[in-house]
């Protein structure tokens, strides 16, 4: 699928297509506190679109990665701020068939903090729908390589999802999953990363797109 069309807001007619495209960043540890102001840190971010946002995890599954979540409340992480990105004129239903191709290269066994993160998902969205980047200070860590890789905590080696995608139709749809808990050890629980604190905030899997589907997609 080709970029989204971006939209001129300077027009005053209705369009029930056009959404506004939003970065939204969290921090991964308390320490962006302080390095934040020189321009580094740790952090996780999502897109929103169609007042959803959309990020990517890892898990052990050679299934999608991808995950919708409210705007703002991605469990796990410390929502820091927003970036308007503009607006694109692109339906739901055309967004969805987006997301769900674009989840068909991001499983979350394939989640790697250096070569394959969140905000690597995030910056493929907005290029694909703007032709522009995310701002680099988001991903700076990863362009850093791996010498903060092995410095980092383990709980933030990964971007962890604890939660197996099991998709089910959604009224009418089967492109959204409902979650089940997996089996978890005891060491992996002390891992807060995308662990909801309460029952609260829903993630849901966006289901890939078959690889049939993804090459007649336009």
């Amino acid at each position: 699928m080709g970029k989204g069309k971006v939209s001129n807001s300077s027009h005053n007619e209705s369009n029930d297509n056009e959404t506004k495209l939003v970065l939204n960043i969290y921090d991964l540890t308390p320490m962006n506190n302080y390095s934040y102001w020189i321009g580094f840190g740790i952090f996780h971010s999502g897109v929103e679109v169609h007042g959803k946002e959309y990020g990517f995890g890892a898990h052990d599954f050679s299934i999608s990665g991808v995950f919708e979540v409210e705007p703002k409340c991605c469990p796990g992480f410390s929502y820091r701020c927003s970036i308007s990105l503009g607006r694109i004129n692109m339906s739901s239903s055309d967004f969805r068939a987006f997301i769900e191709n674009l989840a068909s290269d991001y499983h979350g066994n394939t989640y790697h903090l250096i070569s394959k993160n969140c905000n690597h998902f995030s910056d493929d969205i907005v290029y694909k729908l703007t032709g522009k980047h995310i701002p680099r200070w988001v991903n700076r860590l990863a362009r850093l390589g791996s010498l903060f890789s092995c410095l980092l905590p383990e709980s933030l080696q990964a971007t962890r999802v604890k939660k197996v995608p099991e998709y089910h139709q959604i009224e009418g749809n089967e492109n959204l999953s409902t979650t089940t808990p997996s089996e978890i050890d005891e060491t992996e629980q002390e891992n807060p990363l995308l662990s909801p604190k309460d029952g609260s905030v829903d993630i849901n899997f966006v289901k890939a797109a078959p690889s049939d589907c993804k090459a007649e997609m336009p």
